[in-house]
């Protein structure tokens, strides 16, 4: 009887343990995957810093142009 109870006693500690450890995994897999989505959003937000740049510098020449023409 004693030794039963015990059993239980072990079986439910492991338990717990093991579903400590898989979610301590499933955390580690989410992590990687939002420092995954943060790299890609870096990357394009830096695609399109240079991209505004290059319509910028494009808007200044068209400007620039406008106003010879108008003198």
């Amino acid at each position: 009887m004693a030794a039963d109870l015990q059993l239980i006693i072990l079986a439910i500690i492991v338990g717990t343990l093991a579903a400590i450890v898989y979610s301590l995994r499933v955390l580690v897999i989410i992590d990687r995957r939002i420092a995954n989505m943060d790299r890609n959003i870096l990357l394009m937000t830096k695609k399109i810093a240079s991209e505004e740049v290059k319509i910028e510098r494009a808007e200044r020449k068209i400007q620039r142009t406008l106003r010879r023409r108008k003198r």
